[in-house]
C-alpha cells in the first residue's frame, strides 16, 4: 500500500518505527496544567508526558476530565495554570506581557504618520489623501497579521518576551493532528475533499494564486489530490474518494477524519474515542489502523478511549484521570492491577475485593 511521503513522522528505511518509546526523547511534556471553570477545577495540577513514537492512552471514568486536557494539548482551551511544551518549544502557557503585543499593532502606522508629518511640513509634492490611504492601509495589514499570526510573527512577539498559547491551526503547524469525540467531518463535502482541507496548513499557494488560478496553485491542488487519494487508500476507503461524508457509513467516517489528521502531516496525532459507537468488528479494524499508523508512519498518538480492550491491545503507556487528578500512570498490566483505578471504575468495594 502506498504511503505518502510527506509525513514527518520518525521512520526508518524499512518503515519500522526508529527508536524504542521506552527510549525515546520526550515529545511532548506537559507540567502542572490545572484548569478551572469559574469554581469548578476539572483538571487539576497535572503533569503528563508523551515519548516520541509512543501510543499513550488517557483514561479515566466519565467526568474525569479527560477531554479538557486533551483540548488544553490541542489549543482549544487555555491552562488556568501551567506550561506544555512540544518538540521543546513552549507552546501553551499562560499570557505574558500581552498587554504589550497592541504596539506591535500600530508601529508601523505610526512611523508611517511622523514620516507624513514631515513630508507635510518640508512641503513636499506629495498628495494629503495618499498620506491618509497608505496610512490607513498599513494599520490594516497590521491588524490582519495580528489574526493570522504568520510564524515571523508569533517569533518577534517572543523575542519582545511577549508570550500567547498557540492557537488550534497554530498547533497543526507545528505537528499536533487530532479527531474529535463527536465527528466533525465537511458533510456536504466529499471524502477526497475532506481529505484535501487537511492539507491546507501545509500548502504554500497565496489566496492571490487561488483568486488568479495561477499555475502554482494549479500544479500544488494536483499534487494534494492525488496525496488525498493515498491517504484514503492508506485508510481503507481507497473506492469512497467521491462520496458525500455524510453518506459514509459511521465506521469510514471515523476513518476519514484520520485520513485528514494524517493529511496535515502531524508528528502527534490526538484520537478522542477513535471507537465509540463501534460494533466489535469495525472496533477491531480500528484498532489494527492504530497500531499500523505508529508502525508505518512513526507518528507518536495520544489516546482517549473507554474501551478497555483497544487500550490495553496499543497503548506503551496508560495514564488514568479521575476527578481531575492523575491518580495512576504505567504500563497497561500496572495500570489495570492498580487500586485506585480499580476504585474509580468499580467503587471502594471492588479495590478491597481485588
Amino acid at each position: 500500500m502506498a504511503i505518502p511521503d510527506e509525513t514527518t513522522g520518525a521512520t526508518g528505511a524499512t518503515g519500522e518505527t526508529t527508536g524504542a518509546p521506552g527510549t525515546a526523547s520526550l515529545l511532548l511534556h506537559a507540567h502542572g496544567i490545572t484548569k478551572r471553570f469559574g469554581g469548578l477545577v476539572a483538571v487539576r495540577t497535572v503533569d503528563f508526558e508523551i515519548p516520541e513514537g509512543s501510543i499513550v492512552s488517557l483514561i479515566g471514568p466519565n467526568g474525569a476530565g479527560k477531554t479538557t486536557f486533551f483540548n488544553v494539548i490541542a489549543g482549544l482551551s487555555e491552562p488556568s495554570e501551567g506550561t506544555i511544551s512540544f518538540a521543546g518549544e513552549q507552546v501553551v502557557a499562560r499570557p505574558r506581557r500581552g498587554w504589550a503585543e497592541p504596539f506591535f499593532w500600530f508601529a508601523f502606522p505610526a512611523l508611517f504618520v511622523i514620516f507624513a508629518l514631515a513630508v507635510v511640513a518640508a512641503n513636499l509634492p506629495i498628495s494629503g489623501e495618499l498620506l491618509v490611504l497608505v496610512a490607513v492601509g498599513l494599520l490594516v495589514t497590521s491588524l490582519v497579521v495580528a489574526i493570522i499570526r504568520p510564524p515571523w510573527y508569533v517569533h518577534l512577539l517572543q523575542r519582545a518576551g511577549i508570550f500567547r498559547s498557540a492557537r488550534p491551526n497554530e498547533m497543526v503547524r507545528f505537528g499536533i493532528g487530532r479527531t474529535f469525540q463527536n465527528i466533525r467531518l465537511f458533510h456536504n463535502m466529499s471524502a477526497l475533499e475532506n481529505v484535501q482541507v487537511g492539507m491546507h496548513s501545509r500548502m504554500a499557494a497565496t489566496p492571490i494564486d487561488a483568486a488568479l488560478r495561477l499555475p502554482r496553485h494549479n500544479r500544488e491542488e494536483a499534487v494534494a489530490a492525488e496525496k488525498a487519494r493515498e491517504w484514503l487508500a492508506y485508510v481503507g476507503l481507497g473506492d469512497r474518494e467521491d462520496e458525500m461524508a455524510r453518506n459514509l457509513p459511521y465506521g469510514d467516517q471515523r476513518r476519514l477524519e484520520i485520513a485528514r489528521a494524517l493529511a496535515s502531516q502531524p508528528r502527534l496525532l490526538l484520537l478522542d474515542e477513535p471507537t465509540a459507537g463501534m460494533n466489535p468488528v469495525e472496533t477491531r479494524r480500528m484498532t489494527e489502523l492504530i497500531a499500523q499508523v505508529r508502525r508505518d508512519l512513526g507518528i507518536t498518538i495520544l489516546l482517549i478511549e473507554h474501551d478497555m480492550r483497544v487500550v490495553m491491545g496499543v497503548s506503551d503507556r496508560v495514564t488514568v484521570l479521575d476527578h481531575g487528578e492523575k491518580i495512576a500512570e504505567g504500563t497497561p498490566e500496572a495500570v489495570r492491577a492498580n487500586p485506585l483505578v480499580i476504585e474509580a471504575y468499580l467503587g471502594k468495594g471492588a479495590a478491597s475485593a481485588s
